[in-house]
């Protein structure tokens, strides 16, 4: 047993970087650009994804490839990037907001649990689950608006939604209509949609990891820089998956109510009694495909670019 943690500890423990260790300024500025960058790629599946799950049930598209046709015959590529603006300027104090809540929490929880003596892919788990957790909590603030006016505007003219002419106005009509409070319109199921996925993914993640290092460590010298990047996004993948069909239901509702106008605002027992009205049960997993998609590719990509950075921005001792 003392062998296996010899064994086992090295390689792993060259993977990780904590917080402290890290130059904050870098870590914010090289980090913005970085997942900047990510998010132009990846935006168009939650563009998809989004007009999927509020489709009508008379809707001419059914699946995820007649949306893309549909977008692209009407708008052209910008139609994949409805919504993007307002995405990319709350996407930076939302990051900075999530990374320093889930890093600080982290260490806070492993600290706490650490007299418990469990298992390092077990301690992994908890420590990693209460972090994003507690991360995608305070994130909401500002992520919840965000969601609220790039929503509305992924869907305008879709399937009966109305019209805008940006985020702006988008604000201004919400605002009108509802009060600030309409701009934090499913704030309570976007908390029980994201904070469990993130608590299940970075849980997920944390723990994946672990098992992974554990079946391939062996007694060689430090792990090459190929074979970090594999594990990290095997550990990606397996997280998007597992939390995508744990949360999609709450997805789907939370979606519906944000991007139903004022005149027409169902509850949300209205929302699900309506989906399994059009579809059955599997009604609540509509867009599962996309977001299963987006949530493994976003976030491997995320997580790949978020170790690199933790690299990059880690001080020299």
């Amino acid at each position: 047993m003392d062998t296996a943690r010899r064994i086992q500890k090295p390689s792993f423990g060259q993977t990780e970087i904590n917080w402290d260790k890290l130059d904050k300024t870098k870590f914010y500025v090289v980090g913005a650009g970085i997942f900047t960058g990510i998010t132009v790629a990846l935006y168009p599946i939650s563009v998809v994804k989004t007009r999927l799950q509020v489709a009508s049930h008379d809707a001419v598209e059914k699946n995820a490839m007649s949306v893309i046709k549909g977008l692209l015959k009407t708008d052209g590529i910008p139609g994949l990037y409805k919504g993007f603006g307002t995405v990319v300027t709350g996407a930076i104090p939302t990051r900075i907001l999530f990374l320093t809540a889930l890093e600080t929490t982290k260490v806070a929880a492993l600290k706490m649990i650490e007299p418990f003596k469990l298992s390092e892919p077990t301690q992994a788990a908890l420590a990693n689950g209460v972090a994003g957790m507690m991360a995608s909590f305070c994130s909401q603030a500002v992520f919840v608006p965000v969601d609220v006016v790039s929503q509305r505007l992924m869907v305008q003219g879709y399937s009966g939604h109305a019209s805008y002419t940006g985020g702006l106005d988008v604000v201004r009509k919400v605002v009108k209509s509802d009060g600030i409070r309409g701009l934090y319109r499913g704030f309570g199921l976007s908390v029980l949609t994201y904070s469990p996925s993130s608590a299940v993914w970075w849980a997920t993640y944390g723990a994946s990891q672990r098992v992974i290092w554990r079946l391939l460590d062996d007694e060689n010298a430090a792990p090459s820089e190929g074979k970090i990047i594999l594990v990290q996004a095997a550990g990606g993948i397996s997280a998007g998956a597992t939390a995508s069909f744990v949360t999609t239901p709450l997805d789907t509702i939370k979606t519906r109510l944000q991007v139903t106008g004022h005149e027409k605002r169902p509850t949300t027992k209205q929302v699900v009694r309506s989906l399994i009205a059009d579809d059955g049960w599997i009604g609540l997993y509509r867009g599962l495909g996309p977001r299963f998609f987006s949530m493994s590719a976003w976030g491997t990509s995320m997580i790949l670019a978020y170790e690199y950075l933790k690299r990059v921005c880690a001080k020299d001792d």
